[in-house]
């Protein structure tokens, strides 16, 4: 049986022309032992594309542009990219409406939840204050304790619902779309996870678990049970055709 084929979205477009996506991504994929295929943005027929891949990856990246969601310009927005925005957007209705295991990070959390109708917090020290950082200044990484809410099928999942991940963000949830459970805060009260419950297997986490997973296991055990989802995905597909 060959392995699944996993997309990964990539960042946008940059000042030289390229396309970028951090290693870390394609590693923890293949430790799971999927078979990444990174997915630029762009024009392509997303539903055409959707057919071919056994999960999807969102990744990480920029902000999203507050217009989409109504939401309010911010001199801190960095990183606004439309053709990025468009093509992730279009991604995460598809892999919604067809079941495609599906796991959103950081930027793909907030693509996911807009794309179902929810908001996002445009600066979060503006909502809860810099008690707990979410990134150190100007936009680095840091820690801070994640929970999670038992019985979720993420804590199952990580197999422990207190977490202490890599947060890399300014931006989050405000409002969850109307399909998606909250299933992870942050003390300070942020949303850090949520999951479909109708999905056969959507996650997404706030924080950066590609970060660590190498050397955490708990953060890999979220890519090895989406790569799995995947698997099985594409064993009933072939089955059926």
């Amino acid at each position: 049986m060959s392995l699944p084929l996993i997309g990964i979205t990539t960042y946008g477009r940059d000042e030289k022309n390229k396309f970028y996506l951090p290693a870390e991504y394609v590693d923890a994929v293949r430790r799971a032992d999927g078979l990444p295929v990174l997915l630029p943005p762009g024009e392509a027929p997303q539903r055409e594309l959707v057919s071919h891949i056994d999960g999807l990856l969102l990744s990480g990246g920029g902000d999203v542009d507050p217009a989409i969601y109504r939401g309010l310009l911010h001199e801190t927005l960095y990183m606004v990219d439309p053709e990025r925005d468009q093509s992730d957007l279009a991604l995460a209705r598809e892999v919604v409406a067809s079941g495609l295991p599906t796991l959103g990070i950081c930027r793909g959390t907030q693509i996911l939840n807009v794309s179902l109708g929810g908001t996002l917090i445009e600066h979060l020290p503006d909502v809860v204050s810099d008690r707990v950082p979410h990134r150190l200044p100007p936009r680095e990484p840091t820690r801070h304790p994640v929970s999670l809410k038992a019985g979720s099928r993420l804590a199952g999942i990580m197999e422990q619902i207190e977490l202490l991940p890599v947060s890399w963000h300014h931006q989050a949830i405000r409002t969850a779309a109307p399909l998606l459970e909250v299933v992870a805060q942050a003390p300070d009260g942020t949303i850090e996870a949520v999951e479909m419950k109708e999905h056969p297997w959507l996650i997404a986490v706030q924080w950066h678990p590609e970060l660590t997973a190498a050397e955490d296991p708990a953060q890999q055990l979220l890519f090895d049970a989406f790569v799995k989802a995947a698997a099985e995905r594409r064993r009933r597909v072939m089955r059926e055709t």
